[in-house]
């Protein structure tokens, strides 16, 4: 397993391969909802998830960015986890879902930080690709969608002070596989580990 990591100039590094699932790992419940074709993570089945256990940042990451080329069929869903932990199955407990979905029946739309600060509104069509951003920044979360921002997300000290797992704190990133109606694309997957 070559897991050579070299980032960028910039500080970028690419933590997908485009050829295999070195340096992630899949949820054991449906293992077979995510595929590589083409360079790209194809998400479809019922639901699982699929985790980065690489080892750009040993997989902790609490000030960060993440982006990733993206595409969504129509009426998919999807998410990207951020400050998340590998589980077996179910859905993650600790973290937060950045929303993928432009046309399923969900009314929370790409970009929301799910049920904390949602979006109503539609900024990309299906099957086209795009740019999903996210960054993490004490406890600032930031989406943009082809470099627009279209969501900051402050979390209110009340949540950090409670006991709940659905904090920022640190972790891994994650995809999600919602359902077997549910087809997105992933690819061009990169990530960037800021100063704490």
């Amino acid at each position: 397993m070559n897991l050579t990591i070299r980032p960028k100039a910039d500080g970028w590094v690419s933590i997908f391969n485009g050829k295999n699932f070195d340096g992630w790992k899949v949820t054991e419940e449906s293992p077979g909802t995510f595929t590589v074709q083409d360079g790209a993570i194809v998400v479809a089945g019922p639901r699982a998830h699929l985790f980065y256990e690489g080892p750009v940042g040993n997989h902790n990451f609490r000030n960060f960015e993440w982006k990733a080329q993206v595409k969504t069929m129509p009426g998919s869903n999807s998410g990207m986890f951020i400050h998340t932990a590998y589980q077996p199955s179910g859905w993650p407990s600790k973290g937060y879902e950045i929303q993928v979905n432009q046309t399923h029946t969900d009314w929370r739309k790409t970009g929301s930080v799910y049920a904390l600060q949602d979006v109503k509104e539609v900024f990309v069509k299906d099957d086209e690709w795009y740019t999903e951003h996210i960054i993490v920044q004490g406890k600032k979360v930031t989406i943009k969608l082809n470099d627009k921002t279209i969501n900051e997300y402050m979390e209110p000290d009340s949540i950090s002070q409670g006991k709940s797992m659905k904090k920022l704190s640190s972790g891994t990133v994650a995809l999600q596989g919602h359902d077997p109606k549910s087809k997105v694309y992933f690819k061009d997957i990169q990530l960037k580990v800021l100063p704490d």
